[in-house]
């Protein structure tokens, strides 16, 4: 009952840990990009693909994981990628909630050096090797998709 007796009451603070919270804020912030950008692949495939599929008997889930996913997959996986990466430079945001990932550590040691601009830049050196493989690897894994598209 809002602003009247409490039958029984519990601390909201240890509900949910850090890392849980931090866990659930970033998933629930890329569900909703993740669920577009697969929803816009599927329906990139042409509707011809599954009407073949259907008049040769072919049942529903054959369907999508043999014809479909594989189609989808190359107007999927760019953006997915793109996706993953910006994930991983929003992670930053968690230090807010001190978790150890790397901004945070890196505010740490400055915090006992005092020295804040050659932390930050070690930072970024470590925020563009990261990316950068990432990137190398969407680059190949997007070839290996794309596949039969080029003729």
């Amino acid at each position: 009952i809002p602003f009247g007796p409490g039958f029984f009451t519990f601390d909201t603070m240890n509900l949910v840990g850090a890392v849980s919270a931090a866990v659930l804020g970033l998933a629930l912030h890329q569900a909703a990009y993740a669920a577009e950008i697969v929803r816009g692949g599927v329906l990139a495939v042409g509707s011809g693909q599954l009407e073949a599929a259907a008049a040769l008997g072919i049942p529903k889930l054959r369907q999508l994981r043999r014809i479909v996913l594989p189609q989808a997959m190359r107007s999927i996986l760019p953006n997915a990628a793109n996706e993953i990466i910006s994930l991983f430079k929003g992670t930053s945001i968690v230090s807010v909630m001190a978790i150890g990932e790397l901004f945070y550590q890196v505010q740490v040691v400055y915090g006992r050096s005092g020295r804040v601009v050659p932390l930050l830049m070690v930072a970024t050196a470590w925020y563009i090797l990261l990316t950068t493989a990432l990137s190398i690897i969407q680059y190949y894994v997007e070839r290996h998709y794309s596949k039969g598209a080029v003729r």
